[in-house]
């Protein structure tokens, strides 16, 4: 119930129709907006909170992801991108990752928003905006789209991008590459076709997907 009386404080899930309960309280939406406003910060101390519930060992990582049981795996797992003042991957750094790829996999469902694959092991809370260049929307949910692995390096090298109206853009580049079965049988079929849209947060934020087309796609 508590949760659904934060669900009224997110002008996210008002949008989406989603009321939530009417009992949230005062102090229930200092605690909201401060959050929201310093997720960069409170992001990773809150998955810190929650990892040490659990295990004390800050070379483990929890996953939520499994439905019935949280899971306890080597954080040597999770793909932390770097940039050049971040030469190895601290903790902080390695929570506030984890964050982002429970909250961005959870909202899709854990599946790839272009192909469906459903494999947690397969699937990447791809950055729309560069993690290395804007340090301030590494955790916005709105950066992050969930992708299968070859779907994440085709749109973090720019080979695939998103339209305004959400619809799968290849580009030349990447169809240099054909014909090549593999290739085209990742690729062609989803074409043109509109991603699948997260559950829990808005879809991914517009601006940001007009810095990918105009930054990052290759044409």
């Amino acid at each position: 119930m508590k949760l659904c009386n934060f669900a009224s404080l997110d002008p996210v899930q008002r949008a989406r129709g989603v009321k939530g309960l009417a009992g949230a309280t005062k102090l229930d939406g200092e605690m909201w907006h401060e959050f929201q406003d310093h997720l960069s910060l409170l992001g990773p101390e809150s998955e810190q909170l929650l990892h040490d519930l659990f295990t004390r060992d800050d070379d483990k990582e929890l996953d939520f992801l499994r439905g019935d049981r949280v899971g306890i795996e080597s954080g040597t797992a999770l793909r932390v991108p770097s940039d050049p003042t971040e030469g190895t991957a601290t903790v902080k750094v390695r929570r506030g990752q984890q964050f982002f790829r429970q909250a961005i996999l959870s909202a899709y469902g854990i599946r790839c928003c272009v192909s469906g694959i459903n494999a947690p092991g397969l699937l990447v809370a791809s950055h729309i905006k560069p993690w290395c260049e804007f340090a301030s929307e590494r955790l916005n949910p709105r950066n992050g789209v969930c992708l299968s692995s070859i779907h994440d390096a085709a749109f973090d090298t720019g080979l695939m991008t998103l339209d305004e109206g959400l619809r799968i853009v290849l580009s030349g580049k990447l169809r240099g590459y054909f014909p090549q079965p593999a290739m085209e049988q990742n690729f062609l079929p989803f074409e043109g076709t509109r991603i699948r849209l997260p559950d829990k947060f808005a879809e991914p934020d517009p601006a940001f997907l007009e810095f990918h087309r105009k930054e990052i796609f290759v044409g």
